[in-house]
């Protein structure tokens, strides 16, 4: 029996049950793949949770799901990118929030997935890395209408090369920081998270839960196998996206 505190109104607790293992298993596949678990959150919650509540909601749940996960592995985090991105974010996303007539999601969902899919069969742009400042603000701005941008960040925190615990750590901590900025930009544009805190902490406690696990996997896999995995689930992910966004064209 689980107390109805943890229940919004409306949930069940079977689809209170659904929500918290996915959370589980969706940190569980970011911290061993590196990317994966927000956009496969997102797509479950999107199906259980009510649409005026999904992305504010599953913001605040990334931030306590990326920030343990950025904790876990912290000395690997790779600063240098860190700085620009937030100022980016804060820009994005503010200017996201300002817009009353959203983008239409299908587009969005073609373009990020089109653009993923690109950067990993062919060259990033040499110069990405040294986009942070517009990759932190074009990525918050989509992330309020979107939700899920963990695909595109990653592509510029793959542009650095990194180890596999770097990029792990580095994309965390950028992901950390930009549903940190949404979730205050929901905040003031007056979603009430109240109504949904002790949901969000089950979820947070179960993201915990799933990093630590998916931490004993990435410890097992080389950075040869590690880059492999990653671009396939990038390409999986982004084709998911692409398929999605048509459907909703038409």
């Amino acid at each position: 029996m689980i107390p109805s505190l943890f229940l919004p109104d409306g949930m069940t607790e079977t689809v209170f049950g659904i929500l918290v293992g996915s959370s589980f298993i969706s940190s569980l596949i970011t911290v061993a793949f590196g990317i994966g678990g927000g956009g496969i959150l997102l797509a479950v919650m999107a199906t259980l949770v009510p649409p005026a509540a999904l992305i504010p909601t599953h913001g605040v749940i990334q931030v306590g799901s990326n920030l343990g996960r950025a904790i876990i592995v912290f000395k690997h985090i790779f600063w240098p990118a860190i700085p620009a991105f937030a100022v980016g974010s804060i820009i994005g996303a503010a200017i996201g929030g300002s817009i009353v007539v959203n983008l239409p999601p299908a587009l969005v969902q073609i373009g990020v997935g089109s653009f993923v899919i690109w950067s990993v069969f062919a060259r990033p742009p040499e110069g990405l890395r040294n986009w942070p400042l517009l990759v932190g603000g074009i990525s918050s701005f989509l992330t309020m209408f979107f939700g899920a941008t963990g695909l595109f960040v990653a592509t510029f925190t793959k542009s650095h090369k990194l180890p596999r615990h770097s990029h792990v750590a580095t994309h965390a901590t950028l992901m950390t920081v930009q549903h940190g900025v949404k979730s205050m930009v929901f905040g003031l544009l007056g979603f009430t998270f109240a109504h949904w805190w002790a949901f969000i902490i089950s979820m947070m406690f179960a993201g915990l839960a799933g990093t630590l696990v998916g931490k004993s996997l990435l410890n097992k896999i080389d950075d040869r196998r590690f880059r492999f995995m990653l671009d396939a689930v990038l390409v999986i992910l982004s084709a998911r996206l692409i398929y999605a966004g048509f459907n909703g064209l038409s």
